[in-house]
């Protein structure tokens, strides 16, 4: 018969093994055809560097004020970068890194209609609009109105260079350098690169919750690259193009104004 020490060192092996197990992050599997290939690890790879990656806000630790986030404005007038990203979008990215900063968020999805009313007095700087619509319920507490607005979205640069073998195989058997063999070679490499790089701004506005007076503002830049290259040799082809997409551009904008927020005003 097991003793009761023997029993307990058991019981508790069986416990510690249950909460790893609980605790585990979830894995999940790769149906793709390609997974493993070359093809498939260099993608992968390219996707890791545009992943989320939490922030390590400095005064984490620290509680921030209560706040709500209203939805601010895309002054960008570029067609790609509206069809994409809208101001709900970037409150949503908004809501996340503010609460993942410590500050009490009171959700938009709570709000219902009356976010209408908090966006139109604060947008009109209209304390009384304020002081009304901050009456009510939990939004007793909040001290900060906050709105995110990307006010530039623009390709500035844009760098392109190939290589067309046709030409040169055509002049080679023209003259007769190389042979024929050589020629047809070099007239099957077909090689071309194309860079763009965008900057993205955003402007952050903290407001009083009662007055509507800013409190404080701030302006982030950051550049967005995406390119593409295409390879073709006798046949065969290869290629890739990525870079960082326009949702995870604003995504980093807004972490990174959160960090300013939390480094200064908290």
């Amino acid at each position: 018969m097991n003793s009761p020490r023997f029993s307990a060192v058991v019981l508790g092996l069986v416990a510690a093994m249950a909460a790893s197990t609980v605790m585990a992050q979830p894995t999940f599997g790769n149906p793709s055809p390609t997974a493993g290939s070359s093809t498939s690890q260099a993608a992968n790879a390219a996707a890791d560097q545009a992943a989320y990656k939490p922030i390590e806000y400095a005064n984490r630790a620290k509680k921030g004020p209560a706040l709500v986030v209203i939805p601010g404005e895309v002054k960008s007038n570029n067609a790609s970068f509206t069809q994409k990203v809208g101001p709900n979008n970037i409150a949503d990215f908004a809501e996340l890194e503010l609460s993942q900063a410590n500050f009490s968020v009171l959700e938009r999805s709570n709000l219902g209609p009356l976010l209408n009313e908090i966006s139109l007095a604060y947008n009109l700087g209209d304390p009384n609009a304020a002081r009304k619509t901050m009456q009510m319920g939990r939004l007793k507490t909040t001290e900060w109105v906050i709105k995110f607005d990307i006010i530039k979205a623009e390709q500035i640069a844009e760098n392109k260079k190939g290589f067309d073998g046709r030409a040169i195989g055509a002049l080679g058997g023209l003259f007769g350098l190389g042979g024929s063999v050589a020629g047809h070679v070099v007239s099957n490499v077909q090689t071309n690169e194309a860079t763009g790089v965008w900057l993205v701004g955003m402007r952050y506005k903290i407001m009083n919750a009662n007055t509507t007076e800013q409190v404080a503002q701030g302006y982030q830049e950051l550049k967005m690259e995406v390119g593409q290259t295409n390879t073709s040799v006798m046949g065969v082809s290869g290629g890739a193009k990525g870079g960082v997409g326009l949702d995870t551009m604003v995504q980093r904008l807004v972490q990174t104004a959160v960090w300013e927020i939390d480094s200064k005003y908290k």
